[in-house]
Order: structure tokens, then C-alpha cells, then sequence
């Protein structure tokens, strides 16, 4: 749903005035009016070449300093479906903070991606990962291919392969690093990578690494796809005309920023019609959708084996680190070679490894109870009914109805500080994103729903926004509430024959 035109007008005077107001106080700066706590070149060495240039920091001191309260807060207790935070002033504009020494208590979590609950400090459900403390230490402090694989790594790799239906899998100690470093072993010069152009950054980075050419498709747009499915096919490579040596087609189950999942059968459709391969990253969906938590190829009742590479994390439903990437044999087994993460990273911590075991096996039902099944219920009842109920009452929000990461729109810039303070004020802890993150006019609040959050907590967060969306006058969608839900947020879409 789009907002009103006068929204979009209203967020760009915003931006314009704090802009005008930001060249106004460099001014101030400039003739020694107001004190400058920005970084600056020594007098010694004003005839270098400067290691910054001055514009690039103008958004950064100007508009993000002012706000800069609303994130990097110091949580000190478990983040949890509620957490303590330590309560922080400035006396200077929020280019410095100070502690007062005071806890705010149990502040209900709406930020972390604590899908399933497992960030949970219960000494009855963490006992094996203290007897791995135990048995291995904390760190490995070598890679897997010289004295760091594990029994444990080996255990949880057939895991995970067991648990996604697929032949083969490898882990790794980072989730970022999982993408950024082993795109590039799979595609190089030569090959063509279609990105969604919502992707996360380390797909983005790993496109760039890897020398490939990148071209950029609509957002979950079928028919932009197609049509540089279609030109690759035709044309060929740039001058040359020779054909790509890959096509890579690089989409994400959920969208972080947007709360939407993937067409996953029409992008496996066109795949298999013009010959391309599929990277499907699973960070935000593998445990948070499908009945049975396996991710957005259980929710769309695709076969695994349609997927060529298979990517997810351990960092938000399993409550752990790291992540994995799974397939055929022959593709893992070419990564153990190739990946640079395989081949220079330190292998996975064992008790985080055992963590994900530990979870992973709760989801399963390994473990001999239905613990993990409740958990991926529960999530899906409170996912349904937060986003109902922010519907009816009147917040524009996006998404699709199964996804856990639910964005609110803001749009201005001075509401989006107000919503996040005044949140805080009320005991809820939220995440607000503006500017270079999203659009310009598209500034948010992004809330990720938990299984762990209950029914009590939910309704305090409804009715604090039903509150702060009425004294901010947030609620700017037009559309009547329908209980009835909505089978397609997109426009339907048939292949061209």
C-alpha cells in the first residue's frame, strides 16, 4: 500500500530542512561559532592529499549525530524476548554518552531475530553445550583443513543435511562470510549474476568479489527477471557475444528490510526454462517458515533438489553463529577446496556448534519431545495475529503474512526518532531504519515476531503502538480491515511460452 501524496511531499521538506539546517551549522563551525567535534587534518598536514573528503561526512554529523541515541544501545542482560538496558545521556548532542548508572528492566525485545526462542539461557537446555565447553574448550584456533574439524562439525553437517533433504552440506563460523566468501568459488569472469536489487549487502559483496557481472532485477519481479533471463540468453556477453559461462540467479527466502518472501516456484520456473542456476539464501526463513521449520521451500512444497545452492544461517533461529551451504555432493565438496572461508577461516566454536545441534535436533524432535514443533506453531500464531492486528489498526506495513519481520512505515525522518524514543519511554524496544538503508521516502520500524514472545507481551506492544501511532498520527492507511487473508501480496504471473 502506498501512503498518501502528501506523506511522501512532507518526508522530502523533512530531509530538506534538516539538510538546509546541517549547511547552516557547518557555517556556525566554520567561523568558530559552534564547537566542531568532528575528526579533522591536522594544520601539519593541510597540503596533503586528504584522507576524506569533507561532503562525505556531512550526513553523518549533521543528521544521523542528532539521532544517534536510537541505536548501539548497551543491552546488559540475555536478549531474551525481554532485556535490560543501561540507561545512557548526552550533554553534547549525542556526539558523546555518558551512563547514569541506572537499568531499564525487562524492555519486551521486538528487534532481535530471535525467531524460535533459542537465545535462552536455561541451564536445563544448555547442559550439552556446557559439557562441550568442557570436553573441547572454547575455541578451535585452526581452520578445518588443518587441525580444526571436529567430530561435533561433521555431526552437525549430516544434521543439517538430514534436516534440509539434501545430499551434502558444509558449515561455517560466520553468516556474512558464508556468502561474501563463497560466491566468488562459484562464479567468476565470464559468468552473469541476476541479483534482486533488495538483497542483503553480503550477497552484494560477494557478487562484487567475485569479478562476475551483476545485473539488478525488480524486486520479486517475474517479468524483470525474465527479460534478463532472456537478453543474457540472447546476447550473449558484452562486445563478444559469446555465451555466459554461468547464470547465476542470487534471490533471499525473507527479505530482511521488506518482510516479504520470495516466488519461489515462478523464479525455479524460469531457472530450469533458460538454463541458469539458483543461490537461494535461507538467513531469514530456514526455521521461521514452513510447517516443520525447514524454510520457504517447505512453505512452497519445493523440492530441495530444484535449488542448486542452498544458503542459511545458525545466527537468528537457532540462536547460535555461523552458517551453511548446502547441495549436491559435488558442490560441497568443491567449497572444501575452493572457499576461502573453508580454507583461511578458524572452524566453528564447538559449543556454538553444539548450540545448533541442540536446537536443530529440538526442531527435528531428536530430541524426544515436541518442544521444537510448539516453538514453530507459536511463532506463526503471534507472526498472524501481530500483523492483524497492526492492520486494523491502521499502520501501513509490509510483508507477506507468514514472515516474522514485520516493517511498520514512518516515512519522516522526525518521526521515526520520535516512535523509537517514545517506545523506549514505554518499555519497547524497537528498530527503526531510515536513510541510506531504505528509500528516502520508506523510513520504518522493523519488528521481528518470536516464539518466545506470549500473547501478554504482544498486546502491551499493540497497545503502546495503538498509543504512540495516535500521538504521532502514524496511521496513514486507507484500506478497511478484513480478517479474510491475503493469498497474493503480488500480481499474478504466467510464464511466456
Amino acid at each position: 500500500e502506498q501512503a498518501p501524496i502528501y506523506v511522501a511531499v512532507m518526508t522530502y521538506l523533512g530531509y530538506g530542512i534538516v539538510t538546509l539546517f546541517g549547511y547552516f551549522r557547518d557555517f556556525l563551525r566554520a567561523v568558530g561559532v559552534e564547537k566542531c567535534n568532528i575528526a579533522q587534518e591536522r594544520e601539519e598536514q593541510k597540503d596533503f592529499v586528504p584522507l576524506y573528503q569533507d561532503f562525505e561526512n556531512f550526513y553523518t554529523r549533521n543528521l544521523y549525530m542528532r539521532v544517534r541515541d536510537n541505536w548501539n544501545r548497551p543491552i546488559c542482560s540475555l536478549p531474551g524476548p525481554a532485556f535490560d538496558l543501561m540507561e545512557r545521556v548526552s550533554d553534547d548532542y549525542n556526539w558523546t554518552f555518558r551512563f547514569t548508572g541506572r537499568t531499564i528492566h525487562n524492555v519486551i525485545n521486538m528487534g532481535s531475530y530471535n525467531y524460535l526462542g533459542f537465545a535462552e539461557n536455561n541451564a536445563d537446555f544448555l547442559k550439552t553445550v556446557a559439557d562441550k565447553v568442557r570436553q573441547y574448550g572454547a575455541g578451535v584456533c585452526s581452520t578445518r583443513q588443518e587441525i580444526g574439524n571436529l567430530s561435533i562439525h561433521e555431526e552437525l553437517e549430516q544434521l543439517v543435511a538430514t534436516f534440509l533433504g539434501v545430499e551434502s552440506t558444509m558449515t561455517f563460523g560466520m553468516g556474512f562470510a558464508t556468502n561474501s566468501m563463497n560466491i566468488p568459488a562459484l562464479v567468476g569472469k565470464g559468468c552473469l549474476i541476476l541479483s534482486d536489487e533488495l538483497n542483503h549487502t553480503s550477497l552484494i559483496l560477494g557478487a562484487r568479489l567475485s569479478g562476475a557481472t551483476i545485473r539488478v532485477f525488480k524486486h520479486n519481479n517475474m517479468q524483470s527477471l525474465e527479460k534478463m533471463l532472456k537478453e543474457a540468453v540472447c546476447s550473449g556477453q558484452p562486445r563478444t557475444h559469446r555465451p555466459w559461462k554461468k547464470i547465476l540467479i542470487m534471490v533471499e527466502g525473507i527479505y530482511s528490510m521488506e518482510g516479504s518472501v520470495v516466488r519461489l516456484p515462478e523464479v525455479i520456473a524460469l531457472k530450469k526454462k533458460y538454463k541458469a542456476y539458483l543461490y537461494l539464501d535461507e538467513a531469514h526463513s530456514i526455521g521461521a517458515v514452513g510447517s516443520t521449520g525447514r524454510g520457504v521451500t517447505e512453505l512452497f512444497n519445493v523440492n530441495p533438489a530444484d535449488v542448486d545452492v542452498m544458503m542459511g544461517t545458525f545466527t537468528k533461529s537457532f540462536g547460535a553463529s555461523g552458517g551453511y551451504i548446502a547441495g549436491k555432493k559435488e558442490l560441497v565438496d568443491y567449497l572444501r577446496a575452493h572457499s576461502h572461508s573453508a580454507v583461511y577461516a578458524s572452524a566453528m566454536s564447538p559449543p556454538v556448534t553444539e548450540q545448533i545441534i541442540r536446537a536443530m535436533k529440538c526442531i527435528m524432535g531428536k530430541d524426544g519431545s515436541t518442544e521444537g514443533m510448539r516453538r514453530i506453531r507459536q511463532l506463526a500464531e503471534n507472526t498472524k495475529y501481530f500483523r492483524a492486528r497492526l492492520k486494523e489498526m491502521g499502520f501501513i506495513i509490509y510483508g507477506n503474512n507468514d514472515s516474522p519481520v514485520v516493517p511498520v512505515l514512518l516515512y519522516m525522518p522526525g518521526k521515526v526518532v520520535a516512535f523509537a524514543r517514545e517506545m523506549l519511554e514505554r518499555k519497547i524496544g524497537v528498530v527503526v531504519v531510515g536513510f541510506p538503508a531504505t528509500p528516502i521516502t520508506e523510513a520504518r520500524a522493523r519488528f521481528c515476531v518470536s516464539a518466545a514472545h506470549t500473547r501478554d507481551m504482544l498486546n502491551q506492544v499493540l497497545h503502546y503502538m495503538n498509543e504512540v501511532g495516535d500521538l504521532l498520527c502514524l496511521k496513514f492507511s486507507r484500506r478497511k480491515y478484513s480478517s479474510l487473508p491475503d493469498h497474493c501480496d503480488e500480481t499474478d504471473f504466467e510464464l511466456e511460452s
